[in-house]
């Protein structure tokens, strides 16, 4: 027998993996939503999404991705592993998420076959839509000056194609290594943490969809789950997590404040700094 055996469930209710099942819609990560699909329905060019480590910036790039309609939208969602990459790489990237067959080494006939695809795409009626997630991690002026330039081109009512940028607060900094694109950013829209009933929706949401049909957090226990988290999801599945599989290991029908305390201990959480 495991934790999920024990408290009835059908599957991890707080996995840190991606999964749109789990997703909770909570009132800011609506609100996001509705912006940043604004900008592009509308063809604003340049939407910034910004949010702190563990704030779900991951999930709602996911989720607005899967939202996108095919018949309305040729989307792709580009996530950014590491800093060293170059403009050239990330033209060539672009243009395949785009779909531009057979990539040029030479980088106008590059940004000739990107714009006649741009053209491609807008003559279908459809709109051309790039996220990328880890946006900071861009940290280039050259790579800044590569998104105005393709930022540049148009048709009438709208940009060939538009960017959702999704990053920590120092993804600003990174805007502003190019003014001009700086101030062509349309929307910008910055997640914060949970409030104390929002952490509580949030986690009993998880364990419903998770199958739960019982409480199995105490109610000052959900209090102490949003003072070590901060209202942060990544720390509060972490925390629940290793919460159920000590309140399984204990046989306790119901978790209190007592094994959240020891799992904030064991992870060097506290309340003042709510880090791992």
């Amino acid at each position: 027998m495991d934790y999920l055996e024990y408290y009835g469930l059908k599957e991890q209710p707080f996995t840190n993996s991606i999964n749109n099942r789990f997703y909770y819609n909570s009132s800011q990560h609506g609100e996001a939503l509705l912006r940043l699909k604004y900008a592009v329905n509308t063809m604003k060019g340049l939407a910034v999404l910004l949010g702190g480590t563990g704030t779900g910036k991951t999930t709602l790039a996911r989720r607005m991705l899967d939202e996108l309609n095919e018949d309305e939208f040729e989307s792709a969602l580009l996530v950014i592993i590491h800093s060293s990459i170059t403009a050239e790489w990330l033209l060539k990237k672009i243009a395949m998420q785009l779909g531009v067959d057979e990539i040029p080494e030479d980088k106008v006939n590059l940004l000739s076959k990107v714009y006649h695809r741009l053209i491609e795409i807008h003559e279908a009626g459809k709109k051309a839509v790039v996220l990328i997630d880890e946006a900071q991690m861009l940290n280039s002026r050259e790579i800044m000056e590569e998104f105005r330039g393709l930022l540049n081109l148009e048709v009438p009512g709208g940009k060939l194609v538009s960017f959702v940028f999704f990053g920590i607060p120092e993804l600003d900094d990174v805007l502003s290594l190019d003014e001009p694109l700086k101030q062509r950013v349309a929307v910008k829209f910055r997640l914060k943490s949970f409030m104390p009933a929002t952490t509580e929706e949030y986690v009993r949401h998880r364990l419903h969809i998770a199958g739960s049909d019982k409480e199995v957090f105490a109610r000052e226990a959900l209090d102490s789950i949003h003072l070590f988290s901060r209202g942060i999801p990544r720390l509060i599945n972490t925390i629940c997590d290793n919460a159920m599989l000590e309140g399984f290991l204990t046989k306790r029908s119901m978790i209190g404040r007592d094994i959240i305390e020891e799992v904030a201990c064991d992870f060097g959480l506290n309340i003042e700094e709510g880090v791992i």
